[in-house]
């Protein structure tokens, strides 16, 4: 049987997985505070929003910021959004060495985002909810996983 991994808060363990943990990302020549500010601002591309969430000190802000109606969305969210936070993980587990590791490390167990404030991206607190953003570690860390396998070893020493 496989193990499960439940996440959710930065301070608890496996809290690495989480969007609120600060680790910084670069995307569209910017760098971004953490994962949820990337995936916020994409609601709102091209637009002041969008920076303005960029800027702004903490994730729980930006998430607010990003789940406020007061601005319109992008038409095609409901599309895209999936993308988006794959490539938001893509690119914290790729420019974050330390994080990418820890990550494999958790080998073939099942990630699951453990919180009943979210049933889309989470397990809604008692697991009928989608856990989306846990199965979508769970790509991004095969994906690694066979890059990995797929680079070639570095030799440890070299004849002359």
């Amino acid at each position: 049987m496989l193990e499960t991994i439940y996440f959710y808060g930065v301070n608890n363990a496996y809290g690495f997985l989480s969007n609120f943990a600060p680790y910084p990302i670069e995307r569209k020549g910017k760098q971004w505070p953490t994962s949820e500010h990337y995936f916020q601002a994409q609601k709102f591309p091209g637009t002041d929003r969008e920076e303005e969430i960029r800027l702004t000190d903490s994730p729980m802000l930006a998430a607010r910021m990003g789940r406020s109606r007061k601005h319109p969305l992008r038409p095609d969210w409901e599309k895209v959004k999936e993308e988006i936070m794959k490539e938001a993980l893509r690119s914290k587990f790729t420019q974050h060495p330390e994080l990418k590791q820890s990550l494999l490390a958790t080998g073939e167990a099942i990630l699951i985002e453990h919180t009943a404030n979210d049933r889309y991206w989470g397990d809604g607190g008692d697991g009928t909810g989608l856990n989306r953003l846990g199965a979508l570690l769970m790509e991004i860390r095969q994906e690694l996983t066979e890059s990995t396998k797929a680079q070639p070893k570095k030799p440890l020493f070299r004849f002359r």
